[in-house]
């Protein structure tokens, strides 16, 4: 079992009345960009811990986590009260599949996600890693509202540095907001929409494809691949279609 260390809070970034990022310090084994740990806190004689991707890549000097606080859950109203000079415990070990070594080789890399979802796909932009390996890389990111689109300067860097190899799609489902698609991905996907927007289309021979989000969205984008003639990614039978649920 692994071990838990203790973390201490270094920054507080606060997004929205309900998303905020916590940069810790914390002494904790080698891990790959896409993976996750889990954060705790003692509550009396329980320790209540959840699972948390990874934001920021490996070679930072903080490890960087994006939340959602949900006001009746048992740990993020917690942790969302959490200044810097604050601590909290770590697991020292991370885990999780969804990571660069386990994709196979292709040209397009799309990376898919709603919500805090995002986290370890711009852990993997940041890396560094992703633009070595493919010539065209695709961040969508579905939101409800248009305020929960975070990290838009750190996502402006990528564009800045990588140009026309990088494209960002934000999607807002229950508002208009500039540049923004609207409706939810799965749909956008099966009419081509996506495609359009980004001057690329999903093929077996070109696409890799990265999913995470809630479970509903995954399991619906997955649906709409098949049908689109990618395959599932598994070890003993490669394919084209990675996915991770983030609850």
């Amino acid at each position: 079992m692994a071990a838990w260390v203790e973390g201490r809070v270094i920054e507080r970034i606060e997004w929205t009345p309900t998303l905020f990022s916590l940069r810790v310090a914390a002494d904790l084994a080698p891990y790959k960009a896409g993976q996750f740990t889990k954060l705790a806190l003692e509550q009396g004689d329980r320790r209540i811990q959840r699972a948390y991707s990874f934001v920021n890549p490996p070679s930072a000097p903080y490890h960087e986590f994006y939340l959602v606080e949900i006001p009746s859950g048992e740990l993020t109203p917690s942790l969302g009260s959490l200044q810097a000079g604050d601590t909290l415990l770590v697991q020292s070990q991370a885990t999780g599949f969804l990571t660069l070594d386990e994709v196979p080789a292709g040209r397009d890399l799309w990376l898919l996600s709603t919500g805090t979802a995002i986290g370890p796909f711009l852990s993997m932009l940041a890396d560094g890693e992703a633009f070595n390996r493919f010539e065209n890389l695709v961040l969508v990111h579905g939101v409800r509202k248009g305020e929960e689109l975070s990290y838009q300067p750190l996502i402006a860097s990528f564009a800045g540095q990588y140009g026309e190899r990088f494209r960002y799609v934000p999607f807002v489902s229950r508002e208009p907001w500039p540049e923004a698609m609207a409706g939810r991905i799965p749909a956008a996907i099966a009419e081509g929409r996506l495609q359009a927007r980004v001057g690329l289309g999903f093929s077996p021979e070109q696409s890799q494809v990265l999913i995470c989000g809630n479970p509903e969205m995954v399991k619906e984008t997955q649906q709409t691949l098949l049908a689109l003639g990618l395959a599932k990614n598994l070890r003993r039978a490669p394919g084209n279609i990675s996915a991770e649920n983030y609850w």
